[in-house]
């Protein structure tokens, strides 16, 4: 089997629902990264391009967003939904295609756009009935909040305070202007003129986050001030056999009850772990896609001693979830959080919609 290597990777600035976004196809966002890859690594040939994307237009937009960069039309390209975890899907599949020795390098991630997320209709025949925004996750339901509620069940079975998940987000958006303030994200931002990560508040507080109603009602936790927004957004990596800063050791995949899907992110991590025979305590940097602040109570519940290597530039609370791309912001993220620490490992690891998760395992080459 061949070792599989990230040769780097970008993404754009994540950009708020209906703000600097909001009249800009994903295809086109992605291909601007696909561009400014392909600057960056002109003599690698790329055999595939396979991009996520949850919410969009569908068509393959995957090859849409290839016809619309600089790589020739020749190279294929593939769409994968997988939801929330979509980019993750993406790059699992880039990776098992050159590790199987099918591929050598492949570009991997996502694109999103939650400012032109269609409004869809069921067909005259379907039982379902009426236009939706939101699909069907699971066999039994087709509420638009099943999201919502998956967090708040897991809430209550944890027994999560509202302060606990206050201070979580509270956690999360001051990391993201730190890293913003001294630019440790920058080497993985695509620079893009008059654009910015806009989900975060740099003067955000308790205070003003008590005063957001609970969505499912008075007696529930989950509100606007403890789950992400919506977002707009686009990044991907090169996957290479060739040697490069990274390498990706293993990957998990797991699915369990879609009721309690925010815990398939515990359950993916677990799995890997034991998979490459490691603990939490042999990693120096953990990303969890923090779509609602219970994902990271659950991580303080777990592995309450890696806290302090959590997350380290903030996560979806702050900059946003843009759903088919955020794996790969993820992935980025800890790529960055190696380097700034000078550490070995890092692992990423997100939960989908549907009660699915995926993780991976990183290691900086040469530690």
């Amino acid at each position: 089997m061949v070792d599989v290597y990230i040769q780097g990777g970008l993404r754009t600035p994540i950009g708020l629902f209906q703000k600097q976004y909001a009249s800009m196809r994903p295809e086109y966002l992605g291909a601007g990264i696909l561009n400014a890859l392909k600057k960056r690594y002109p003599e690698c040939h790329i055999d595939d391009i396979i991009c996520g994307n949850a919410v969009g237009t569908g068509g393959n937009i995957g090859r849409l967003t290839g016809l619309l960069s600089d790589y020739s039309e020749t190279v294929p390209a593939t769409t994968i939904d997988m939801q929330c975890a979509s980019a993750s899907a993406a790059i699992g599949f880039a990776f098992a295609k050159i590790k199987a020795g099918l591929s050598e390098n492949i570009i991997a991630g996502g694109i999103e756009s939650s400012s032109l997320q269609p409004l869809r209709t069921y067909a005259d025949k379907d039982d379902r009935t009426g236009s939706y925004y939101v699909a069907q996750f699971s066999p039994d339901s087709t509420d638009s909040l099943a999201m919502i509620r998956g967090a708040e069940r897991v809430a209550q079975k944890y027994q999560v305070t509202q302060k606990e998940l206050y201070q979580w987000t509270l956690k999360s958006h001051a990391k993201a202007q730190k890293a913003l303030e001294t630019g440790a994200l920058s080497p993985v931002i695509l620079e893009m003129p008059g654009k910015k990560d806009e989900g975060i508040r740099p003067k955000i507080s308790e205070k003003l986050l008590s005063r957001i109603p609970p969505i499912l009602g008075p007696d529930s936790l989950t509100s606007a001030a403890n789950s992400c927004l919506t977002h707009d957004g686009a990044a991907f990596l090169l996957l290479s056999h060739q040697v490069g800063e990274f390498k990706i050791c293993d990957m998990a995949q797991v699915a369990g009850d879609p009721r309690f899907s925010p815990e398939l992110v515990y359950k993916a991590t677990l799995k890997l772990l034991k998979k490459v025979n490691l603990s939490m305590s042999d990693i120096d940097a953990i990303e969890w896609n923090e779509a609602f602040s219970v994902i990271d109570c659950l991580f303080q519940r777990y592995f309450p001693e890696a806290v302090n290597r959590y997350n380290l530039f903030g996560g979806a609370l702050a900059y946003g979830h843009p759903y088919g791309c955020s794996g790969a912001i993820n992935l980025l993220h800890v790529m960055q959080a190696l380097r700034v620490q000078k550490g070995r490992y890092g692992l990423c690891a997100i939960a989908g919609a549907g009660g699915v998760g995926i993780s991976f395992l990183i290691e900086r080459v040469g530690v």
